[in-house]
């Protein structure tokens, strides 16, 4: 299975992603995308700037920007798209995930 079968970022999400890695010293840094235990549906997404890259990390590199998923959330994000949305009540990374059945209002969490 390719990165991008497994999971994709879009051109919006990768132009954002690059933006804040430049803001925030152009270092190593990427953005992690992760799955942990919380959140009113089960599971929440979590979104941090990590400069350790580990040996089971997924690591995608788009226009600039680079995205890791440990190993364990590549498992909740198989399929997953990764997308910035900007609208009129704010902007925020979304992701659109074929494996969750529900996901709350705020979408940040959901169950599977």
């Amino acid at each position: 299975m390719t990165v991008s079968q497994l999971v994709s970022v879009t051109d919006s999400a990768a132009r954002r992603i690059a933006f804040l890695m430049q803001q925030d010293g152009g270092g190593d840094a990427a953005l992690r995308v992760a799955v942990n235990g919380g959140g009113c549906s089960g599971f929440r997404y979590d979104f941090t700037f990590d400069d350790a890259r580990q040996p089971d990390d997924l690591v995608i590199e788009k226009d600039g920007a680079v995205v890791l998923i440990d190993s364990m959330s590549q498992l909740y994000l198989a399929g997953a798209q990764i997308d910035f949305v900007e609208d009129v009540i704010g902007s925020s990374f979304q992701i659109q995930n074929p494996n969750a059945s529900s996901s709350c209002g705020c979408g940040t969490s959901f169950s599977i």
